[in-house]
């Protein structure tokens, strides 16, 4: 099966693709269909754009001068592993062909470098540090749709919605923040066609997880403020909500299957998301009217009163989540404490793409460090849940660790290399 975030499928000649797709561009901008062979995520992205008002003509705009831009490089999240992605982008950003951009959560490009020459050319089309190349704003661009899917992905060519950045190819993938997993940024990698290849993406998705990895191993690096709300949402599938009031009574608000997805998505982006957004993370590719989301959030906005803001969807405050107790836990490289703090999967029914996303990225960060630490009694507790009785890896670990405890020095419970060799 093609993957969908990949430009090209093997084989495919970049040239005649460019072409089809440059004259389905046309075709949509005149007549709004989409025809073949446009992948789902660029069609989708089109209409984003269309209904954005984007100008297929226009130019990314700059939102930050020199002053601004200094100050958001400094205090960003993303400033302490700019020596990472150099590490592992560096040789693309000099090499005359390529360069590395990275911007943040709201796609502006804080940095882009690479050779001058090219740097010039990125020029002619806003590809600068202090630029806007959020989707909404600059048409579907790599680092714009990544960051509007939360997904990594390839835009080649002409299925860049404004037409002056169609001479370009670029692979980018989001970045997550190890505590809270919101997305805080996007790294990216730009240049001619040949960037359509499996091995950008790869190469992009590897370099955000690291970073990730690398700032998990930092630690906040500053204290986090007091909540006022927080939200349980680990091993049920009812959300509860806890307020002020609701301590001071002890009655806890529990949310409906629906609301729960939706305080959880919009806790996890605490910089807002736009309605297309927030329904493709609940509903994925289900035929739902706007309506059907606006009634939903009609109803919990009763329920929340001013805490629930629009344009974009926000909560005027991040609630306290249980997963940031696991993820932090993490961060500090304490399974025991994650493991403790880990009370079962997130929103375990839920079957929202942005719940299910977040849900296995957890789960997944949580096994790896149980892996990896080797601990006997961790591995065993996992085992001995229902989400993990099933764990075969664990379980071989726990066996293997087991039995070098109990025959340290290769009893019998260990085969001699002459019994392996009969074998």
């Amino acid at each position: 099966m093609r993957n969908p975030w990949l430009a090209l499928e093997a084989g495919a000649d970049p040239a005649r693709r460019a072409g089809q797709v440059r004259r389905a561009h046309e075709e949509f901008l005149t007549g709004g269909s989409i025809a073949t062979p446009v992948r789902d995520v660029v069609a989708e992205s089109w209409r984003r754009c269309a209904g954005a008002r984007v100008a297929p003509e226009g130019l990314a705009r700059i939102d930050l001068d020199d002053a601004a831009l200094a100050a958001c490089r400094a205090e960003h999240p993303l400033a302490p592993v700019m020596p990472l992605f150099r590490e592992l982008l560096g040789a693309i950003a000099e090499d005359g062909e390529h360069l590395l951009s990275v911007c943040d959560a709201r796609g502006r490009m804080l940095w882009v470098e690479g050779h001058p020459q090219v740097l010039r050319r990125a020029e002619r089309m806003n590809f600068v540090p202090g630029s806007r190349w959020a989707e909404r704003a600059s048409g579907t661009n790599a680092p714009g749709t990544a960051l509007a899917l939360d997904h990594p992905v390839q835009i080649f060519a002409s299925e860049h919605y404004c037409r002056p950045v169609q001479s370009w190819t670029c692979a980018a993938a989001p970045v997550h923040d190890p505590r809270t997993l919101r997305v805080i940024g996007a790294v990216d990698i730009t240049g001619g066609d040949h960037l359509a290849s499996p091995q950008s993406l790869a190469l992009v998705q590897a370099t955000a997880r690291a970073a990730e990895a690398r700032l998990a191993a930092l630690g906040p690096t500053t204290p986090a403020p007091a909540a006022t709300y927080a939200l349980d949402v680990l091993g049920r599938d009812e959300a509860l909500l806890h307020t002020p009031y609701t301590r001071a009574t002890g009655q806890p608000v529990r949310l409906g299957p629906r609301h729960s997805e939706i305080m959880l998505l919009l806790a996890a982006h605490p910089d807002g998301m736009t309605g297309d957004r927030l329904a493709h993370e609940l509903y994925g590719e289900r035929d739902v009217t706007p309506v059907t989301l606006r009634a939903e959030l009609s109803r919990l906005r009763h329920l929340l009163g001013p805490l629930l803001v629009s344009r974009p969807y926000r909560l005027r405050e991040r609630p306290a989540t249980d997963y940031d107790a696991v993820a932090d836990a993490l961060g500090a490289a304490d399974p025991g404490a994650a493991l403790a703090a880990y009370p079962g999967p997130l929103l375990p029914r839920s079957e929202a793409p942005g719940v299910i996303r977040l849900r296995r990225l957890l789960e997944q960060r949580l096994r790896r460090r149980l892996l990896a630490s080797g601990d006997p009694a961790l591995l065993e507790s996992w085992l001995c849940t229902s989400w993990g009785e099933d764990d075969l890896e664990v379980r071989d670990l726990l066996h293997a660790r087991t039995a070098r405890a109990a025959h340290p020095s290769g009893g019998p419970g260990r085969a001699t290399s002459a019994q392996r060799s009969a074998r």
